[in-house]
């Protein structure tokens, strides 16, 4: 039985649209960033992390603490206990599109339902990870920790996933654009050097053709706006639905990919022919295969390039 006077925090699942809640409790992480600096130190200052989360997290977690996994202003998912110190784990570096290599090592219980405290508990706007002081979420906490059953907060930690490869070298034909998206994305995320976020034509006009021209895909065979679909891809003319290779969803930049993919199949199923998706921010680009039910086969980002996005590059290649 634990005591009273835990230390909770709250820690962000992220939005609903690009959800990284499930692969906390999967992988038995509590994760936040940026994580791009590389792991917290001492010498280092709240600047290269983006404020002072990281270094709060870093120092001011400490093993036994309560992490409450948030989802929205009112609600959590998912209960755990810290289970180690501080740790740097870089195989999280591209969860779906964010980067979160700070980490504690969590034992977590996924409620049977959300939670809704039925009140903006959190804050009107919450911050990734910070502690809650408010007494009705401690109350909540403190009687989860000593209901039972409890078994699970000394259960074994799950397994962390194996750290996947960079790209060793781009190849020559994704050169230019890669370095586009090196060159942009920072200058996309930056509102006060650049203005409101670029709309989804926008980033097809910039990275999606480009990226389908470095493939071999000619003009002719790249459809924007063809029957509502963001952009079709042909592998032969004339356009009509059985000549359809790849139906493309466009989203804005940071959009989730993960939670598109029913409306792209949508669009599949006023085609009445069965045929492959890709879900793109103009930076990142998942594949789904109607063949295996729609599942994801290959992915890549342009921004951060790992060895298995050479999947994607094959099968996008024009025959």
């Amino acid at each position: 039985m634990h005591n009273k006077n835990l230390i909770i925090w709250q820690i962000a699942g992220g939005p609903s649209s690009r959800s990284f809640a499930d692969t906390f409790i999967k992988y038995g992480v509590g994760l936040i960033g940026p994580g791009y600096s590389g792991p917290w130190k001492e010498n280092l200052g709240n600047e290269e992390f983006e404020g002072s989360f990281v270094r709060r997290f870093a120092n001011e977690v400490d093993i036994g603490d309560v992490f409450l996994l948030r989802i929205g202003i009112s609600t959590i998912c998912a209960v755990g206990l810290v289970a180690s110190k501080y740790v740097y784990l870089s195989q999280f570096d591209d969860l779906n599109g964010w980067d979160l290599q700070h980490g504690h090592r969590v034992r977590w219980c996924k409620l049977p339902q959300a939670y809704d405290f039925g009140n903006p508990v959190f804050g009107a706007n919450p911050t990734r990870f910070s502690r809650t002081w408010i007494k009705e979420v401690i109350d909540f906490a403190e009687r989860y920790m000593n209901s039972p059953p409890t078994y699970w907060q000394a259960s074994p930690l799950p397994e962390l996933p194996a750290e996947e490869p960079f790209l060793e070298e781009v190849p020559s034909n994704l050169q230019q654009i890669v370095a586009r998206a090196h060159d942009l994305v920072p200058l996309y995320w930056d509102r006060r050097a650049l203005g409101n976020h670029p709309v989804e034509d926008e980033l097809v006009a910039h990275f999606v053709v480009p990226f389908l021209y470095s493939f071999g895909w000619l003009p002719e065979q790249i459809a924007i706006k063809w029957q509502n679909i963001d952009v079709a891809v042909f592998k032969a003319l004339p356009r009509i639905p059985e000549n359809c290779q790849y139906v493309i969803e466009a989203k804005r930049l940071g959009s989730g990919l993960e939670g598109a993919l029913g409306q792209a199949k949508r669009y599949v199923d006023t085609l009445g022919v069965l045929r492959d998706v890709i879900i793109t921010d103009g930076i990142r680009y998942r594949l789904y295969s109607h063949e295996r039910n729609f599942v994801p086969i290959a992915y890549a980002n342009l921004n951060h390039l790992k060895k298995s996005a050479s999947e994607l590059f094959v099968r996008l290649k024009r025959s």
